[in-house]
């Protein structure tokens, strides 16, 4: 007898289906500066099967053991009978507007304090498409597979159980700064800067920021109201960050 799956791992496997199909299509849109100018070493097409098989295995096999740990610390399942769509949705929808917004403030206030200008945006459509890749991918790895895996690493293995609650806001601000040194690559390809040490203080200070913000606030709706809350936090802040910010800049 076939046992049906669970509704958590349907939509889970609709996700990594979708990360992966957006991650190909992905390959064949303008990167605009964020992407340097490089013969690639196989053609287009190929390289968005590697992308999508690459996400369907390495995204989808640490994401899953990172929704069965997530379990084992009474984080919400992915669809979760207790959290209504209010709670997965909707209040993760404005928190992720709002996110988007402060990003765009931050932005114009730091990039006074040095002479690079801007922060890179990727060009439009591109950026509707790397902002749903960003949402689900980027959540994947440093919130549904990191922040589970240390905590069982540390909390469960380590500490025998205990200061759970103190060993998650560890581990979020660690996966945090991850996540945020995580971009600094591309924005020294976007900027031409050759090596760490000629990041101006500010760009690097706001690169901190922007994404720690991001990454705080989707670690803890993540642990309030399941992985898909995580999700809309960060789709929505890019949605408005790059999207419709690009768009203004650059339009």
């Amino acid at each position: 007898m076939i046992q049906r799956l669970s509704p958590s791992i349907g939509i889970y496997v609709v996700l990594i289906i979708v990360l992966a199909a957006l991650g190909a299509t992905n390959t064949f849109l303008p990167q605009g500066s964020l992407l340097p100018e490089q013969p690639l070493l196989v053609s287009k097409p190929v390289m968005a099967l590697l992308t999508a098989g690459m996400m369907l295995v390495v995204y989808g096999g640490l994401g899953f053991l990172g929704l069965r740990l997530s379990q084992k610390f009474s984080f919400p399942a992915l669809w979760d009978p207790a959290v209504s769509n209010r709670q997965r949705f909707l209040i993760p929808a404005y928190v992720g507007l709002g996110t988007g917004a402060f990003c765009i403030l931050a932005d114009v206030f730091l990039q006074r304090l040095h002479t690079l200008g801007a922060l890179p945006h990727p060009p439009f459509p591109t950026s509707i498409v790397t902002s749903a890749v960003a949402g689900i991918g980027e959540e994947v790895i440093f919130r549904l597979f990191f922040i589970p895996f240390l905590m069982w690493l540390i909390s469960t293995l380590i500490l025998k159980g205990k200061w759970q609650d103190k060993v998650f806001w560890g581990v979020t601000i660690f996966s945090a700064l991850v996540f945020a040194l995580g971009h600094l690559q591309s924005v020294m390809l976007a900027f031409r800067i050759e090596s760490v040490n000629q990041v101006p203080t500010a760009l690097m200070s706001e690169i901190i920021l922007l994404n720690g913000i991001v990454s705080l606030l989707a670690a803890y709706y993540f642990r309030q109201y399941g992985f898909l809350a995580a999700v809309g936090i960060h789709f929505w802040t890019d949605i408005v960050w790059h999207v419709l910010w690009g768009l203004f800049l650059f339009y």
